[in-house]
C-alpha cells in the first residue's frame, strides 16, 4: 500500500517537475531563527555563491539566538563557511553534497565557550514548478567538543518572481532538538 501511494505521488509530481525552473545557487537570505529545545530565538543571515558555470558553490551562515532564563540571558551564535557540489539529475532536480566548517560560541552567566566542528551533508533540491522549490538534506555534524550527530533538514522556498521568495527550514536531530528558520531570499 505504501509503495503504491509513493508511486502515485511521484507520478503526480512528474508533470509539475517537467516545467520547473532549475534551482539557483547564488542567493542571500535574512532569517528569523528559533531553537525549540532551548526556547531561544534570534536572527540569521546566510547565502550561497555559484562558482561560475561549474557545479560548485560556496556557502556561509551566521545565526544568533538568545534564551531568556530565570538566571539571565544565554546567547548562542553559530558561524559556518563551506563549499558544495550540485549534480544535476534533471532540469529541475539536483543531488547536493556539502562540507562546511562550523564555529559555535555560547555565553551564559559570564562564561564563554567556543567549539569548532564540521558539517557533511548530502541531499537534494527540487523545483516542483516555477514558484515552489523543496530541499531535503541529511547532515553529519562532528567537532572538538561534539560527538558525531546526524540531523535532517527539510526546506521549502516559495518564489514570488525569479529574484524574491520566502523560505522556511526545519532541522531536527532526532532527540527532540529542532531549529526553525523563516526568511526572505533574494536569488541572483
Amino acid at each position: 500500500m505504501k509503495k503504491t501511494l509513493c508511486a502515485l505521488a511521484l507520478a503526480a509530481a512528474l508533470p509539475l517537475s517537467a516545467q520547473a525552473a532549475a534551482p539557483s545557487y547564488t542567493w542571500i537570505q535574512g532569517d528569523y531563527v528559533r531553537a525549540d529545545d532551548a526556547d531561544a530565538d534570534g536572527f540569521g543571515v546566510r547565502g550561497n555563491v555559484a562558482f561560475g558555470e561549474s557545479d560548485f558553490y560556496g556557502l556561509g551562515t551566521y545565526r544568533s539566538v538568545t534564551a531568556d532564563t530565570f538566571f539571565g540571558d544565554v546567547d548562542l551564535s553559530q558561524f559556518e563557511l563551506g563549499a558544495g557540489y550540485a549534480l544535476s539529475l534533471s532540469d529541475n532536480a539536483d543531488l547536493i553534497a556539502e562540507l562546511a566548517w562550523q564555529n559555535v560560541e555560547a555565553e551564559a552567566f559570564g562564561v564563554n565557550t567556543d567549539t569548532d566542528g564540521y558539517r557533511a551533508s548530502v541531499g537534494s533540491r527540487i523545483g516542483f514548478n516555477d514558484y515552489i522549490e523543496g530541499l531535503a538534506r541529511l547532515n553529519y555534524i562532528d567537532g572538538s567538543d561534539v560527538d558525531g550527530d546526524v540531523t535532517g533538514t527539510l526546506g521549502l522556498l516559495v518564489k514570488f518572481n525569479p529574484t524574491w521568495g520566502v523560505a522556511g527550514e526545519i532541522e531536527t536531530d532526532g532527540d527532540g532538538g529542532e531549529f526553525y528558520s523563516v526568511g526572505v531570499r533574494a536569488s541572483f
